[in-house]
């Protein structure tokens, strides 16, 4: 499920397309512009393929059910960015967008989206809209965004693997040193074969790291930048006594022997193989476990406890150029609405935009997506303008701490942390 992970951005691409548009780093324009008062107005809207299959969901309801039309087209996934880039700068976006929230900074400062503050504030759930997707579509005070599909970081372990290594199955880990003490029993007990491992995780894998790594930060009351997203933290605790903890995983063997080389694309595989003692999971695979398999989840903890999660998925916009802001409001609004996050969300097992409505007759069947739901409010979206290209980017300066961190010498941690600020600062 890497596909659902912060994609690889194209950030170079993006600067030049957008200077060419002439935004000049303004924030958008809350001008509406004017649009046809007679009969139906069809809005085009645009998301990536990681998300296509709740935002076809979304469509097809309000489609049916009223008399404006939303088209939708999905792109790949990795085409996305430049796709955006290059319909900004021919003036060519789309009424309606969605992105990956750790892109949104990027996009509102460049001008992309339209100021639906007045709109939002006018929502008698504003307050209760997932904070950190709310947090990063907000610019200069002004609100550009609303949450559209989220995907959260969980810690699953699999009961019957617990079981047999004389683990209780009904007891998950609560910290980061349960998690390895319990991921090493797996593997001490049952890893003999080669066949079970106690854990696993993306190691060569920019967004693994920041998706799995980084809530157990937050659980211990710590940050991974400053709030502006200039400085990084990574060199210190309690960010250092992390990855301390998974070198001692990957270093006795209980991490798999694959990690080291895990890109992300197959990093969330073996886990439904029942291959897997314990291992940080995106929730969004819950629905998608084997038929029968007995999963416990339970969030993220730190090194001695705390819980937290790296809130993921996308949010969604009006673009700045929309000739139907009145109409694509009107979709956007329903999607937040209970009915949609009801009906249509919660149905089908997905996060819900709004903690409101975490405990709901859907969710209430099942108390792991009861817990998944309440994590919304508990967890952090990371905030940086420069994020794509200082954390997703195979290329960029993170993964090579990371990995030295994980893999190598700790002690080159300050030295590469250099590298991460000038990236978050250039």
């Amino acid at each position: 499920m890497s596909k659902r992970l912060p994609a690889i951005t194209a950030a170079a691409l993006l600067a030049v397309t957008l200077a060419a548009c002439g935004s000049g780093g303004s924030t958008g324009q809350s001008a509406q512009p004017a649009q046809s008062a007679s009969g139906p107005v069809t809005v085009t809207m645009w998301t990536r393929a990681a998300t296509q299959t709740q935002s076809q969901r979304l469509v097809d309801a309000y489609n049916a059910s009223h008399k404006n039309q939303v088209k939708l087209t999905v792109i790949p996934t990795d085409n996305y960015q430049p796709r955006i880039a290059a319909a900004a700068g021919a003036k060519q976006l789309p009424d309606i967008f969605a992105a990956d929230v750790i892109f949104v900074p990027n996009y509102t400062s460049q001008g992309l989206f339209l100021d639906i503050t007045d709109r939002i504030n006018k929502l008698p759930f504003k307050d209760s809209l997932a904070p950190s997707h709310m947090r990063l579509g907000t610019y200069e005070g002004k609100l550009y965004t609303l949450p559209h599909t989220l995907d959260l970081s969980v810690w699953f372990w699999n009961k019957d693997l617990y079981k047999k290594a004389g683990l209780d199955p009904e007891k998950g880990p609560t910290t980061l040193k349960e998690f390895a003490e319990q991921a090493t029993a797996i593997q001490d007990k049952l890893g003999k074969d080669g066949k079970v491992h106690g854990t696993f995780f993306g190691g060569n894998c920019g967004g693994c790291y920041v998706f799995t790594f980084w809530p157990s930060v937050w659980a211990a009351g710590g940050q991974v930048m400053n709030q502006d997203g200039t400085e990084s933290l990574v060199d210190k605790p309690p960010m250092t006594d992390v990855f301390a903890i998974y070198k001692t995983l990957y270093d006795k063997g209980v991490s798999g022997p694959t990690t080291k080389e895990e890109q992300g694309p197959t990093w969330t595989g073996f886990f439904p193989k029942g291959e897997i003692g314990v291992m940080p999971m995106p929730s969004t695979t819950l629905g998608l476990m084997p038929k029968g398999m007995d999963i416990g989840v339970t969030p993220i903890a730190g090194p001695d406890g705390g819980e937290s999660t790296f809130v993921g998925g996308d949010s969604i916009g009006i673009s700045s150029t929309t000739k139907n802001a009145d109409a694509a409001w009107d979709f956007l609004s329903w999607t937040v609405s209970d009915e949609a996050q009801v009906e249509i969300m919660a149905k089908n097992k997905d996060v819900l935009a709004r903690t409101d409505l975490a405990n709901n007759k859907y969710s209430a069947e099942d108390p792991r997506v009861v817990l998944i739901n309440s994590l919304v409010g508990k967890g952090q979206t990371p905030y940086a303008l420069k994020f794509g290209q200082t954390f997703n980017d195979p290329q960029g300066p993170w993964l090579r701490l990371a990995r030295e961190a994980v893999f190598g010498d700790p002690a080159k941690l300050t030295q590469l942390n250099e590298a991460v600020n000038q990236s978050l600062t250039q």
